[in-house]
């Protein structure tokens, strides 16, 4: 091999020969260490970690309590499987988050390790409950990779590509965007056609929807309109599951997006910043509704995995410590007003938008339209790594540049940040 190449090219030549390319990686960089809200590659350039693992490190990289805790753990118990016998740190991690989501109510949960299993395991809960079988999501949103998953995920490319047939009984709502004129009463009227013409209400088992899609773009839904869709669900016996995989622990200012609209859940799936990087997912709601599955109906190997959960409580524990709600709210401020500052500069920048620390920009094109420029996003972003900024994109266009920085990040950080953005916006 050519001894002139960077370890960054030797390693990513090797990627090029021993990976499928179905996996792709958003930047030609090999991390080598990590540290709060900083990483560093395998050359040794520095960079300010504005991705966080897409949104799983609301702790930060390598978190002094979270290392310790896992280092614990592994000399008690890595791995024994919550199916073959029980372990303390499962039942506690279980406990909190049913205080935490469901408050003086009785809630229960279950553990597994990635945002997809939780969302497959929901379905499957709802169904089970209900004995109904149709699900309705929105476009633009992202439930995972799965089957099941790319076909609640509301986004055709990349994720659905020829993977068909796709599971039946999944049903696509519109989702509210002030941005592009869809209000929350245009999007109510779609669903209560969608009810009229395709299925009837009393065959949804479910309605899930992120409180502020992730992937789709940073959209958060109006206060009214998830009123209305938990009015709507009470009504016609439609278990609601908040997908919080993405907006959960911190991120929106809240704990959780759905506190922002003063509404209570059927179930919540969790996922991404529950365990600061370890693999931990879990599905939690109304006792009676979790209780609907049979022993044996729910489970999986790995799924709430001893390290895991002992991440988890020392991210919980951090949360509480360190007060990091009020630490992402001032830091998302500076964000937003930098965001905002830039977007008189440069008119490409179409909208600024978020809730609390999920912030984006969604880059248009030079015409009355308006319309989505994902050519530009995509320069923005290399720009902004050559800079020494790592950002991703997101939106059904791939349009939208998001910010999911570390609810540790420092105001230094922040300004450094929108400095290297300032940067790439104007190489572009």
């Amino acid at each position: 091999m050519n001894s002139a190449l960077t370890e960054n090219q030797r390693l990513l030549a090797l990627r090029e020969q021993h990976v499928p390319r179905g996996i792709a990686t958003a930047h030609p960089v090999v991390a080598a260490r990590a540290q709060g809200a900083e990483l560093w590659d395998v050359d040794g350039k520095r960079y300010l970690d504005f991705v966080g693992g897409i949104g799983v490190l609301n702790v930060g990289h390598n978190h002094p309590k979270v290392v310790e805790a896992v280092r614990r753990q592994v000399g008690e118990i890595s791995h024994a499987s919550f199916q073959v016998v029980a372990y303390e740190n499962y039942i506690q991690v279980a406990a909190r988050l049913n205080k935490l989501i469901g408050g003086d109510a009785h809630y229960k949960s279950v553990l597994f390790t990635s945002g997809a299993e939780a969302v497959e395991n929901a379905v499957k809960i709802a169904r089970g409950y209900t004995n109904r079988t149709a699900v309705i999501s929105f476009r633009g949103g992202f439930h995972g990779r799965t089957l099941l998953g790319v076909t609640l995920t509301g986004m055709s490319q990349p994720y659905k590509q020829n993977f068909g047939p796709f599971p039946a009984e999944i049903y696509h709502a519109t989702y509210p965007n002030a941005y592009r004129g869809v209000s929350s009463d245009d999007a109510l009227a779609e669903l209560d056609e969608l009810f009229a013409t395709d299925v009837a209400p009393d065959r949804v088992a479910a309605i899930i929807i992120e409180p502020v899609q992730g992937d789709g773009g940073f959209l958060a839904a109006p206060k009214e309109f998830l009123q209305a869709l938990r009015a709507r669900c009470t009504q016609h016996g439609i278990v609601l599951i908040l997908d919080e995989i993405q907006a959960g622990f911190g991120r929106t200012g809240t704990m959780f997006g759905f506190q922002h609209a003063d509404i209570q859940p059927d179930l919540v799936t969790v996922a991404k910043s529950l365990a600061g990087g370890m693999p931990l997912s879990g599905v939690v709601g109304r006792a009676e509704i979790m209780d609907a599955p049979t022993p044996g109906g729910l489970g999986g190997t790995y799924g709430g995995n001893a390290v895991a959960c002992a991440a988890a409580l020392a991210v919980l524990d951090l949360f509480e410590e360190q007060d990091l709600l009020a630490q992402g709210e001032t830091l998302a401020a500076q964000l937003h007003d930098g965001l905002l500052a830039l977007q008189k500069r440069y008119p490409r920048i179409g909208d600024v938008r978020g809730l609390g620390f999920m912030q984006a920009i969604e880059m248009i094109a030079d015409d009355a339209a308006r319309s989505p420029d994902a050519a530009l996003a995509q320069k923005v972003i290399d720009e902004a790594r050559n800079a020494g900024l790592l950002v991703i994109k997101c939106g059904v266009h791939r349009n939208v540049v998001r910010f999911l920085a570390p609810l540790v990040t420092t105001p230094k950080q922040v300004a450094e940040a929108l400095q290297m953005l300032d940067k790439a916006l104007a190489a572009c």
